[in-house]
């Protein structure tokens, strides 16, 4: 924890959307994780790809770069930014019965992209969910959470592999 200020709240202790007008243009990355557990019903059909309404694995990729790009709808006094590439990826535990998911965004710019890494493996997990309900409203999504970013002021970040993200 720090000993800083909130700095998205005013001397009277309004919200406010911070200036960023005198930082630094820098590479900006940042990394977030996040899994769904499906059940062994759910994993068998996004493996065999039988899920009625389709790709679940596709359309979760597509949702969750969308998230990314509208994080500054969602979020209030996120600043909206100029997303130079972001990526999403799933790795299928299949003993576990879980999907893992990895979204990476890249920015040039004033500002980090680690809301709009978490907002789009968020955004791909819902989809999951979306996707798959039909068969069982019982999964669990979570933990979310940031691995990674780099740029701006406060530098690099990595998650160390001994933190719980939960």
């Amino acid at each position: 924890m720090t000993d800083q200020p909130f700095t998205h709240l005013d001397a009277q202790g309004q919200a406010i959307m911070v200036d960023v007008g005198d930082k630094q243009s820098t590479n900006r990355e940042a990394e977030a994780k996040g899994e769904i557990k499906v059940g062994p019903k759910i994993m068998s059909a996004i493996v065999k790809q039988a899920i009625q309404k389709g790709d679940v694995l596709g359309v979760a990729r597509v949702a969750g770069i969308m998230g990314a790009k509208r994080t500054p709808d969602l979020i209030p006094l996120c600043h909206p930014i100029f997303i130079t590439k972001c990526s999403l990826n799933f790795d299928l535990d299949q003993p576990n019965s879980r999907v893992l998911a990895t979204c990476r965004v890249s920015s040039q710019g004033q500002t980090g992209v680690e809301m709009e890494a978490l907002m789009g493996v968020s955004t791909a997990l819902m989809a999951i969910y979306d996707m798959c309900k039909a068969l069982d409203k019982g999964m669990v999504i979570g933990p979310v959470y940031l691995t990674e970013k780099s740029g701006g002021r406060s530098g690099h970040y990595r998650r160390s592999a001994l933190e719980s993200p939960s």
